[in-house]
């Protein structure tokens, strides 16, 4: 049973650690270094509970190669980020799944992360009020100090009562869990953007607005995001120092 147990967290570490060399292959760092640790994480998991030497000098190796590679990683992002040269780009597929916010945004998430700017003109609609709360719940589940969320949006002239609404229902979850929600309408918002005060920021060319519709409540990809195909689109993220100083500007 053990050597079992070995063999699944040995699996999982593969399979993660391979994520992480391919999505360091592609430059997109600051991803790469989360699956790095993850991995390292099983990989040390898989060293405890392992007892032939043999195997447990091949697993410190391992170890010891990612960790460096973490280490470099670390670094090299610590330093484009201090030059105001981080940038990387996701390109999300038509159809492709595994791109919840959860997934998406987490690489991005520090426990420093506090307040919070979103800038989406299309979140109106059922569905988009609900992708809202969705990207506020991932918020919640994160490990972070989240305060405040500042969304600024258009009206919707149609059902504005329901918009209204369900961002003052949602107003007033989020008191519960001691995060305020700072709401503003724009006529003339055009663009789409999400800010965290520890100074990264995230453009998605469809805002959060990029999930096809689920064929019934109840198919697969109607709770769980990860499940849910996307609409092509492409996410651009960059670091500045001074995020929330040129929000407030």
């Amino acid at each position: 049973m053990a050597e079992n147990n070995v063999s699944g967290m040995e699996t999982s570490a593969i399979a993660v650690l391979k994520r992480a060399v391919e999505l360091d292959q592609s430059s997109r760092y600051q991803e790469s270094l989360v699956c790095y640790q993850e991995g390292i994480s099983l990989l040390m998991d898989a060293l405890k509970a392992v007892k032939d030497d043999s195997k447990r000098d091949y697993y410190r190796k391992k170890i010891k190669a990612y960790m460096d590679r973490a280490e470099q990683i670390k670094a090299l992002v610590n330093q484009m980020k201090e030059d105001g040269k981080y940038h990387e780009q996701i390109k999300i597929s038509e159809d492709a799944t595994g791109y919840s916010y959860a997934v998406l945004f987490k690489p991005y998430i520090s426990s420093s992360l506090s307040e919070v700017w979103v800038e989406d003109p299309y979140i109106r609609h059922t569905h988009q009020l609900y992708n809202f709360l969705r990207f506020c719940e991932t918020l919640l589940k994160a490990d972070c100090a989240l305060k405040s969320v500042h969304l600024v949006t258009s009206q919707d002239e149609a059902n504005g009562d329901q918009q209204s609404g369900a961002l003052s229902a949602l107003k007033d979850s989020l008191s519960g869990h001691g995060v305020t929600l700072d709401l503003q309408f724009s006529t003339t918002i055009h663009d789409r953007e999400i800010r965290f005060d520890n100074g990264w920021i995230i453009k998605i060319g469809r805002g959060l607005d990029y999930f096809k519709k689920p064929q019934s409540r109840f198919s697969i990809g109607w709770s769980d995001y990860d499940f849910r195909p996307c609409h092509e689109t492409t996410v651009d993220i960059f670091h500045t120092k001074h995020t929330k100083t040129q929000r407030d500007s």
